[in-house]
């Protein structure tokens, strides 16, 4: 049965579960497992999209090399920070240790960043992943048609329907001003023109 301690909390959302317990152990035994299984997950679709581009007779015979960028958000990592243990929540963030690879995607319609991070003590090694949103998905849907969206996505490969409709472009910060203030947090290493983009 759970545990459940009388915290008289504010709001339910900040409860949260002591370590050295049999529930905290359980938790975080679950969490490892997530995230072993979205990383292989995401293992899998590289080669999968390796193999589809590989059989695409229309493509020429490419190489791949040794590097593969395997950028992992919101989750959690035991790390030591400031000479103590902690367990580290990155929400909208990636790991940004000092010559750790990732990637910065922007919108449905913009450019998207290669980066090595440089391991800011001050920020947990880490950076954000992604523009992050300016407004809400319910927000997005108020104030922009699907006209605007099919604008904002011109030359790119996309669904351009209404069920798409809360991630269009401008329902995100622009991603030059994201980059620009997390310059002491990584460098670029390569930016990516979009091209296609697979939402939902």
């Amino acid at each position: 049965t759970a545990l459940r301690l009388d915290r008289r909390l504010p709001d339910r959302d900040l409860a949260w579960l002591d370590a050295g317990t049999a529930d905290f152990d359980d938790y975080v035994r679950a969490l490892s497992w997530a995230q072993r299984f979205a990383r292989t997950s995401r293992a899998l679709m590289l080669d999968a999209a390796i193999g589809a581009m590989r059989a695409w007779p229309k493509l020429p015979p490419f190489e791949t090399c040794d590097v593969a960028v395997n950028c992992h958000h919101n989750y959690v990592s035991e790390e030591t920070h400031f000479g103590e243990r902690l367990l580290v929540t990155r929400k909208g963030a990636v790991r940004a240790g000092a010559g750790d690879l990732g990637i910065i995607p922007g919108s449905m319609g913009a450019r998207s960043y290669i980066v090595r991070g440089k391991g800011n003590a001050h920020a947990f090694s880490s950076c954000s992943h992604g523009a992050g949103r300016v407004h809400s998905r319910t927000k997005a849907r108020e104030l922009f048609s699907l006209e605007d969206h099919a604008e904002a996505t011109k030359g790119i490969e996309c669904r351009k329907d209404l069920d798409v409709l809360d991630e269009t472009p401008a329902a995100y910060k622009p991603i030059d001003a994201v980059m620009k203030a997390q310059d002491d947090l990584v460098d670029v290493v390569h930016e990516l023109r979009q091209v296609v983009c697979v939402k939902g």
